[in-house]
Parts: structure tokens; C-alpha cells; sequence
């Protein structure tokens, strides 16, 4: 993805690993073992907010992401665009930060996305969405959007495969849609957890800045600790028995 995206995206060792992870634990886990022998890894590995709360199942923050609806579409589109736009991310951070903020994005989706549900139905008396399961990659994948659009907003990419316009107007017409499907079908969000998408996109703003606060910190305590090394003494007048003089 350089102009746009096209065929030239690198498919990094770090894109093969979580793909093919994404797609064994769907075709092998979902599809297989729950179709054809009944044995539903959903039911342990899917985010259930009430379980996570009352039960204690926090690994469900993480594993959640790894799972898919039985949709060839929902896997397969979380695929790309975690190739397309995963890639030139971790070619600009490395492999470490991309992991980092990718994890930090899926997992604080999950994290606020049980958060509002719990508040939901202590305000509305209402459980019903602590019970729905979701599963899916989108709330990383809307924090990489976010990511591409701040650092690689000018390009151009097509929305719909159809119409051209920049990564960071793509960006923003995602979050309004999924503002205006959160208003319209509530928190439980039909069959799209919105208000998951949306933690992905709020945890990617906050993983950017405190990671950018943390770098410039860091960079001025090295600057700190450098200056006072750098001494130059000046002695302006022998004849004066003054102390020398020095810049800081």
C-alpha cells in the first residue's frame, strides 16, 4: 500500500502468523469442531461480559479476538484489512509496537465494550446484552484504521473498492457510520457490536498518546541528563583571580 492499495502490500512473517492464526482457529475450532462434532470453543473463548464480571473470565478480553462468526465474510474481511493496513504499520513502528498497540487496541475494545454494557444494564435493569457473545477482530482492525489514518492520511485509498478519497476522510466516514448504528440499534448493536468498534478506535487514540508521551519524556530525560556533561570553561581574564565561567 504505497498510493493506494494495490498488490505491493509485503506480507511480514508477523501478518502470517495472526492471519493464519485467525483462519485455523475458524476453520479448525469454529467451523470443524462446532459444525461437525459439536464441541463449541465459543462458549469458553468469546467475550461474554456477564462471565467476565461475575465469573472471572478475563482471558476473554484477549481470546475474544481470534474468533469469528460462521460468515466466510466476517473472517475473511478482517483479514485483509488487517493485511493492508497491518503491514505498512508494522514496517513504520517495528514489530514490537505493532504488536503492542494491535493487542492494546482488541483488548481495550473488549475492556470498554464490557464497561458500557455493565452500565447499560445496571441503568436500564436490562442483562440481555451481558449474555450476547462477541467475537471478531474489528475492534483492533478499527484501531489500526485509526493508526493509518493519522500517520498515512494523505494517501489515497478506495472506499467501497469503488471511490477514491484520502485514508484519513476514510477514517472518519467509518466512525460516523458506526456513531449513527450505535444510535440507531442501541448498545447490544444487532449483530455488529458498534460500540466495540468504536472502543477500537478510542483505545487506539489513547494507546498513540500515551505512547507518544512516553517517548518524549524519555526523550527529554536523556537531553537532561546529557546537558550537564557538556561544560565549556572560559577564562575571559587571566589577570582576575575569578572563578572560571561555564555554559550550561
Amino acid at each position: 500500500m504505497r498510493q493506494q492499495i494495490g498488490l505491493n502490500i509485503p506480507f511480514t512473517t508477523t501478518m502470517k502468523v495472526l492471519i493464519g492464526l485467525n483462519l485455523g482457529i475458524w476453520l479448525l475450532g469454529q467451523v470443524i469442531l462446532g459444525s461437525y462434532f459439536e464441541i463449541r470453543i465459543s462458549d469458553y473463548l468469546a467475550l461474554f461480559p456477564g462471565k467476565v464480571l461475575l465469573d472471572g473470565a478475563v482471558w476473554q478480553l484477549g481470546t475474544y479476538m481470534f474468533l469469528h462468526t460462521l460468515q466466510v465474510s466476517h473472517v475473511v474481511l478482517n483479514m485483509l484489512m488487517l493485511w493492508f493496513m497491518g503491514a505498512e504499520l508494522e514496517q513504520t513502528w517495528g514489530r514490537r509496537f505493532f504488536l503492542t498497540y494491535y493487542f492494546a487496541t482488541g483488548i481495550g475494545a473488549a475492556v470498554l465494550y464490557t464497561l458500557a454494557v455493565w452500565l447499560h444494564a445496571a441503568m436500564t435493569g436490562s442483562s440481555q446484552n451481558l449474555v450476547i457473545p462477541v467475537v471478531g477482530a474489528s475492534g483492533a482492525i478499527f484501531g489500526l484504521m485509526l493508526a493509518y489514518g493519522i500517520l498515512f492520511g494523505e494517501r489515497t485509498i478506495h472506499f467501497m473498492m469503488l471511490f477514491p478519497m484520502k485514508a484519513k476522510y476514510f477514517v472518519m466516514i467509518l466512525a460516523a457510520i458506526e456513531i449513527v448504528s450505535l444510535l440507531t440499534n442501541g448498545v447490544g448493536g444487532g449483530e455488529v457490536a458498534n460500540l466495540a468498534h468504536l472502543g477500537g478506535l478510542v483505545s487506539g487514540y489513547l494507546t498513540l498518546t500515551t505512547a507518544t508521551f512516553l517517548k518524549r519524556r524519555q526523550n527529554s530525560r536523556k537531553t537532561k541528563k546529557k546537558g550537564p556533561q557538556l561544560r565549556l570553561v572560559v577564562d575571559n581574564d587571566k589577570k582576575k583571580p575569578k572563578d572560571p565561567q561555564y555554559w550550561h
